[in-house]
């Protein structure tokens, strides 16, 4: 458990996040649109040191950026793919090679490395099937190194909660 002491700085005396912290981290995710006076209200700290202690999560990493959840479906998007990839090689500036391409191309939202008999998942928004074939076959089978790739669609959304669990 964490240590519940403040120290100046505003981290626990373990050097970890303390309650006010992980307060103000959970907060943030379901409402990062608070101003600075309804984020001190909710978490019962005064706004100067509240804004401090955001300013350091922020700093420190914890805090990567602000954004606006939109929804794919009312922007067009009605497919969601889910493509694992298979590279022809295992060498490592082929590996960065593909990273590197696939960080250019907007429909893919995600992309992770993963262990197993795959070597990349990708999440992939396309506006129907077929625009999603004309996707895979003219831009994911030309990413460096693409041996197999093989595709499942998602048929209903049952959880899409990206908050991370404090």
């Amino acid at each position: 458990m964490v240590n519940e002491k403040l120290s100046t700085a505003g981290l626990a005396e373990d050097g970890g996040l303390d309650r006010y912290d992980r307060l103000l981290l959970d907060v943030l995710q379901s409402d990062a649109r608070l101003t600075g006076a309804e984020l001190a209200e909710r978490v019962a700290l005064s706004i100067s040191p509240c804004w401090r202690r955001v300013k350091r999560l922020e700093a420190a990493g914890y805090i990567r950026g602000y954004q606006a959840r939109l929804d794919p479906k009312r922007l067009g998007y009605d497919v969601i793919a889910f493509v694992s990839v298979m590279l022809d090689s295992h060498r490592h500036d082929l590996g960065l090679a593909f990273e590197d391409g696939v960080r250019d191309i907007p429909q893919i939202v995600a992309c992770h490395n993963v262990s197993g008999r795959y070597d990349f998942l990708l999440e992939v928004l396309a506006r129907d099937l077929e625009s999603y074939g004309e996707f895979a076959r003219d831009i994911l089978r030309k990413l460096p190194g693409v041996k197999e790739i093989n595709s499942s669609f998602s048929l209903k959304a049952i959880k899409q909660d990206r908050r991370v669990p404090l």
